[in-house]
């Protein structure tokens, strides 16, 4: 992989893991159509996961700090009930990367029809949701554990996790602010989970993907992931969702006709 291929996938990576356009499909679909192999394709995956993990790091260190500092304090704190609800959240997730990984992997082996077919699914959600009414409704663990399995199955290529976490969040009554701050702070956890898994079950033992290309692509993710996670929140808040709905759409249309033909 060259070194502008690897930035053109951290462009890609940055904005769609933040915006609600699933992450997962447009580097799948990018990378069909650049070819890679596999392996290449999985270490650059997770280094652009780590890339936009630390960009919301960057983004919530304030609240990130906070929650750190009433964990700390060992008492039932707002912060402490803060993390027990994403703690919460992260539970569909983890059991399904945990049981079922061997399936999960086949479905990233450049199935575009599906990538097709399941931003049509995120493109429908995102419709639902930029018409339901807002409030001032914070997230409760009930809520935590319906919005959790979204995030599990926005683990499919194609749904987007953001998007499924949030229109969820919204459809649920939650205040769209406090949808898209929770969403965003409840993948952080199980994306360092997975990468510290992928380390010490020696995923990456065989790889020889250059440094160069996987630097590259982390700063162009990290960079990207900055400013879309910041302009995502503001555009929650603004219930500007329908744009991304239509995007989706006609992004899985088009998928799904390339795919066939």
């Amino acid at each position: 992989m060259g070194i502008l291929e690897a930035i053109i996938l951290g462009i890609i990576q940055g904005l769609t893991e933040f915006l609600p356009v699933s992450s997962s499909g447009h580097l799948e679909i990018a990378k069909a159509i650049f070819g890679d192999q596999q392996e290449e394709g999985l270490l650059m995956t997770v280094t652009l996961h780590a890339a936009t993990a630390l960009s919301t790091i960057v983004v919530f260190r304030k609240d990130i700090t906070q929650i750190l500092t009433g964990l700390l304090s060992f008492k039932m704190n707002e912060e402490m009930m803060f993390s027990l609800k994403i703690i919460v959240s992260m539970i569909p997730a983890a059991f399904i990367g945990l049981f079922f990984e061997d399936q999960i992997d086949a479905l990233f082996e450049g199935n575009i029809l599906l990538v097709g077919s399941m931003l049509l699914v995120t493109g429908a959600l995102l419709f639902l949701a930029d018409r339901a009414k807002n409030t001032d409704k914070k997230v409760g663990l009930k809520e935590a554990l319906i919005i959790g399995i979204s995030q599990a199955i926005a683990i499919l290529p194609g749904i987007s996790r953001s998007g499924a976490t949030i229109s969820t969040s919204v459809m649920l009554g939650i205040d769209r602010e406090r949808a898209a701050r929770f969403s965003f702070l409840m993948v952080v956890p199980l994306i360092l989970g997975k990468m510290a898994k992928d380390l010490m079950d020696g995923e990456f033992s065989g790889d020889s993907l250059e440094l160069m290309p996987l630097g590259a692509g982390f700063i162009a993710a990290f960079i990207t992931g900055l400013a879309a996670c910041t302009w995502m929140i503001a555009l929650v808040k603004k219930s500007k969702l329908s744009w991304f709905s239509l995007y989706c759409f006609l992004a899985g249309i088009i998928v799904i006709i390339w795919s066939l033909t």
